[in-house]
């Protein structure tokens, strides 16, 4: 995450990127390896700037007369006769350029509890863009959400969808995405310009996933393995390995470039934090796809790891690109959970700006409306928008980071286990609820999502408005660290 088309963007934005890699990083979870039974999609949305305002949204299920449909790219596809309402994090320009004006809606759940998390860009290798060449207008990240979510009732659904318009249409980029349902949760990847791969995460599993391709070492006559029409035919014709093994087959070092620092280490490194039991050296060229956790991992875990540098271990001095970068726009962490109501499976952890600065809050499917400062702002900073309150937070810190970071991530994590506790209680009572009256069990978690939201972020404004104050006291007059902590006890 994110490559830009010039369609989407000026050209001093283009200038401002291609300063800085675009790049995300993600965590799926299989339902036997989670502490709760919940499958977990997760990822960190990365940016090359740091003031992309992002706002929470919900698009209504619609009846859709026949026709063409134009997504925000250019890419022209037949119109379904109809869509399903799903949720979504569009950015702020979304509603300022021409066309439906839905751009990098980044991470959803749609009414059958189908999730999609899109996307961790990749980088495809010389030889493969050149065998099959990327398309200008073809599937990229900042319209896969728009594209998948209102029409598909299942993960695998999702997979084979996206697979039909890769090959038809073609793709723009090279990208990892994740589509889950409450059965099962896939790992979808681009390759080239119409050739993909998908394969199911096993139950008992995880994959950690940064930048590179991940998947190898799949059996392509598998169930759990989707694939691109004529692939292994494709890889033979152009020489992309050396040898095509389908028992074991190696999309990634076919299309992808492997070994790359700026990935490896993230994936040992998650890798690391979830299964420290099993000893690995730092910097192989390619890590395993698939692994099993020390422990059943939680919510928690999962918040830890996408918010991880490599303080204390092996690459603290000289590791490439931790997973907490100044430059997140927001962090999710979608549950899916099969004990739940229908309407109430799909669960988002959502937060704003970097992960450790800020708090992921629960936001549960019920919910369709969103407080005026979630949909609020632009790339200029402004007291109204919620995305500019979390955010700034961070930009404050740097002032001096040894104080205020420390207190920050605290500060948050220590709401954040309140936030865990009572959505474990709250969810008894709804389940309860729900029983002898639906609407109302709908209701009551829709506006709790409603409340956490607002309470947060008066949180994040009056943490904003006391780091101001500390700042702009005299240098002899500031708080002490002990002073400050206890103002920061909320």
């Amino acid at each position: 995450m994110k490559k830009m088309s010039v369609t989407l963007l000026s050209a001093a934005v283009l200038s401002a990127l291609s300063l800085s890699a675009n790049a995300c990083t993600g965590l799926i979870v299989g339902k036997g390896a989670s502490v709760d039974g919940s499958i977990m999609i997760a990822r960190n949305e990365d940016f090359g700037i740091n003031n992309w305002n992002k706002y929470l949204a919900y698009r209504p299920a619609q009846e859709n007369e026949a026709g063409d449909w134009t997504l925000g790219n250019g890419l022209t596809v037949p119109m379904p006769a109809k869509f399903y309402g799903y949720s979504a994090i569009p950015d702020w320009d979304a509603n300022t350029v021409d066309g439906d004006g839905k751009f990098y809606e980044e991470r959803g759940i749609n009414e059958y509890n189908v999730a999609i998390s899109a996307t961790t860009s990749a980088e495809v290798n010389g030889k493969a863009q050149t065998a099959d060449p990327l398309v200008e207008k073809g599937i990229i990240e900042a319209i896969i959400p728009t594209l998948i979510l209102p029409q598909v009732k299942t993960a695998k659904e999702g997979v084979e969808l996206l697979g039909k318009y890769i090959e038809q249409y073609g793709a723009g980029e090279g990208n990892s995405l994740y589509i889950a349902d409450v059965d099962e949760a896939w790992l979808v990847e681009i390759g080239s310009g119409h050739h993909w791969i998908a394969v199911k995460v096993p139950d008992d599993s995880y994959a950690m996933i940064a930048n590179g391709l991940r998947i190898h070492g799949v059996d392509l006559s598998s169930e759990d393995v989707l694939h691109s029409t004529g692939l292994v035919e494709f890889v033979e014709k152009h020489q992309l390995l050396e040898q095509a093994d389908t028992a074991s087959f190696n999309f990634a070092k076919a299309f992808g470039v492997t070994g790359d620092v700026y990935n490896i280490d993230r994936e040992w490194l998650g890798q690391n934090m979830l299964s420290a039991s099993t000893e690995q050296p730092t910097r192989q060229d390619q890590y395993p796809l698939f692994m099993k956790p020390d422990q059943k991992i939680s919510v928690q875990d999962v918040a830890n790891v996408l918010g991880a540098t490599y303080k204390g271990t092996q690459l603290e001095a000289n590791g490439e690109r931790p997973m907490r970068v100044e430059r997140q726009l927001e962090s999710h962490i979608i549950q899916l959970r099969q004990d739940m109501p229908k309407e109430l499976q799909g669960l988002i952890w959502q937060s704003f700006g970097v992960l450790p600065e800020s708090v992921l809050v629960p936001l549960y499917s019920s919910l369709q409306d969103y407080p005026t400062p979630y949909q609020t702002g632009s790339d200029t900073y402004s007291d109204q928008s919620a995305y500019w309150q979390f955010r700034s937070l961070t930009a404050l810190a740097s002032a001096a980071p040894d104080k205020y970071l420390p207190m920050l991530k605290a500060t948050w994590d220590k709401e954040e286990t309140k936030l865990y506790q009572q959505v474990s209680s709250l969810d008894m009572t709804l389940k309860s609820l729900y029983q002898s009256d639906k609407q109302a069990a709908l209701n009551m978690a829709s506006d709790y999502s409603y409340g956490q939201l607002q309470r947060t972020l008066s949180m994040a404004t009056e943490i904003r408005y006391k780091m101001m104050t500390d700042l702009t006291k005299s240098t002899e007059k500031k708080y002490s660290e002990e002073e400050f902590k206890k103002i920061m006890s909320l």
